[in-house]
C-alpha cells in the first residue's frame, strides 16, 4: 500500500484511529478512545474511532477530520496534500507544525521532490 500522507503531513499509517479502523478492531478503538479522551480532555466513545484517512472520499472519518480547516482547504484546492499547494506553508500549517514537527518534515520532503 502506498504511504498515505494527510493534507497536513501526518502519516495515516501511524494514526491509532486509522490503524484501528483498518484492522476493524473494537478493542483498539476502545483503547484509542480512552487515550485520546484523557490526552485531549474530551469524551470520545470507541464507536467514534473510525477513519479511512482524510485524503480519501469516505464517510468513515474521525470527528475532528470532518471539521479540520487544513483538510477543508486541501479538498477545495484539489491537492494531494499541502506540499502541492502554491501557498505552502500557510498560517494554518505553521500553527499545526508547532504541535507536529514531523508533519512539516514530511511535507518539506515531498515538496523538495516535486
Amino acid at each position: 500500500m502506498k504511504k498515505m500522507i494527510a493534507f497536513c503531513g501526518l502519516f495515516c499509517g501511524e494514526c491509532p484511529a486509522f490503524i484501528a479502523t483498518q484492522k476493524n478492531d473494537d478493542e483498539e478503538r476502545r483503547k484509542v478512545a480512552e487515550m485520546w479522551s484523557k490526552d485531549f480532555k474530551v469524551d470520545l466513545k470507541p464507536e467514534e474511532i473510525n477513519c479511512d484517512g482524510c485524503v480519501v472520499d469516505s464517510e468513515n472519518l474521525f470527528s475532528h477530520t470532518k471539521i479540520c480547516e487544513i483538510r477543508k482547504c486541501g479538498k477545495e484546492k484539489k491537492v494531494a496534500n499541502c506540499a502541492y499547494c502554491d501557498k505552502y506553508a500557510c498560517d494554518k500549517l505553521a500553527g499545526f507544525f508547532k504541535m507536529a514537527p514531523a508533519a512539516k518534515t514530511a511535507l518539506d520532503e515531498i515538496r523538495k521532490n516535486l
